[in-house]
């Protein structure tokens, strides 16, 4: 029976408790400073029950703590360092510190779009609220995966979100691409022609190995890849499984840098008491092994996007995000390169699509999941200008005549 009744607690005060019947039978109560509080929380706690969607708030955990299991989750099922870290992020930067203490119970959609409001106030930008309640959602499909929650508030959600940044990445152009190319010298020119030739991402070029290189077909296969923590593993997705065809400029610098690519040491001895080595990664770093990400960019990029003139100066910024001043009290800067790695698989995918390839021919190159990913990406690109100022040019002749 669900009840609605005053009670006086012994500091003087009066709250109105709302009892009620939970699924499993057992007497639930609430506290509520207004009758009308507890009679409108009474009435959707019964049709939770009614549902099965109803979890007592005495036994829901808060958000911190379910988020924590969450994480634990995400270790138990051996996910890759930083993806991990990047929910660990999620958590402690924008989630905990907002709703932390609240109950899972006590979070709806109402409450979800509320928070979403409160990461924007606070300048969390569009794309990064939405990764956050993806993240939220996450944490609820664990906790009713272990019985500590009955609803998810954030499936089938739409945030009202304003989203004035150009979605659109950034490319080199053609001419910056010619630079590249001519400034890419020594071990490191391989690297930027696959880059630039075959859209490869930073982790399938890092776990590319020579098997993958079909010279006589001048294809690669992709097979793996290597993460953050420099441990090979699979591939991104399903669709990431694919092969490239390779142009000569590739297939060619290729063929001369595995004359002199490092071999990996297998710590085995041959007859002769020689050390044996294995021939394995197409990038690896001196010692055969995997290469870090820093170091491709570092040692690699930034060098040649500095000779090639494609560099900018920019502040040296402290842990708080604060300009490093000199000694004479000015601003540190450094230079850097005006592109990143993925600015390359870009490129690729442009040159691509300047050739003819079509969307679906595209998300096989690129090893996209799914053709929504294609076109949120690169769908400015299939835009035909000459058609669109035909076009535009018959609507005129139709409405004011040739």
């Amino acid at each position: 029976m669900a009840t609605v009744r005053k009670r006086k607690l012994p500091s003087g005060l009066i709250r109105w408790q709302a009892g009620y019947m939970d699924g499993a039978g057992k007497r639930r109560f609430k506290m509520f400073e207004r009758k009308a509080e507890a009679e409108a929380w009474l009435v959707e706690a019964r049709h939770d029950v009614a549902r099965g969607t109803h979890t007592p708030g005495s036994i829901s955990p808060t958000v911190k703590d379910a988020a924590a299991l969450w994480i634990k989750r995400c270790g138990e099922k051996r996910l890759e360092p930083m993806t991990v870290k990047g929910y660990e992020e999620h958590v402690d930067l924008h989630i905990v510190p907002f709703i932390g203490a609240r109950k899972l119970s006590e979070i709806t959609v109402p409450a979800v779009n509320a928070f979403a409001d409160q990461l924007r106030e606070n300048g969390r930008s569009a794309e990064m609220i939405k990764r956050v309640v993806r993240s939220l959602g996450s944490i609820f499909k664990e906790a009713r995966r272990r019985g500590l929650a009955n609803t998810s508030p954030t499936s089938g959600i739409e945030l009202d979100l304003p989203d004035r940044e150009d979605p659109r990445p950034v490319i080199p152009s053609k001419a910056e691409l010619q630079a590249i190319i001519n400034a890419a010298t020594g071990r490191w020119r391989p690297v930027i022609l696959v880059a630039i030739f075959c859209g490869l991402r930073a982790s399938e070029l890092r776990g590319l190995r020579w098997a993958d290189i079909d010279f006589e077909a001048k294809q690669l296969n992709l097979t793996q890849r290597a993460d953050a923590s420099h441990r090979i593993g699979k591939l991104k997705s399903r669709a990431a499984y694919r092969s490239i065809p390779c142009p000569p400029i590739v297939i060619n610098t290729l063929r001369e840098w595995k004359l002199v690519c490092p071999k990996r040491d297998t710590g085995k001895k041959d007859a002769a008491g020689k050390p044996v080595e294995v021939l394995e990664l197409a990038f690896p770093n001196g010692l055969g092994k995997v290469e870090s990400h820093s170091n491709v960019l570092e040692r690699g990029l930034e060098p040649i996007l500095i000779a090639a003139g494609l560099a900018e100066n920019r502040p040296v910024l402290d842990t708080a995000g604060n300009p490093v001043l000199d000694k004479s009290g000015e601003p540190k800067v450094v230079m850097v390169g005006k592109y990143g790695m993925h600015s390359l698989r870009h490129a690729c995918a442009s040159l691509w699509i300047e050739n003819g390839h079509n969307p679906k021919q595209i998300q096989r190159l690129m090893g996209h999941s799914s053709i929504k990913v294609t076109f949120d990406v690169y769908g400015h690109l299939f835009a035909d200008a000459e058609a669109d100022q035909r076009a535009a040019e018959t609507l005129q002749n139709r409405l004011l005549g040739a």
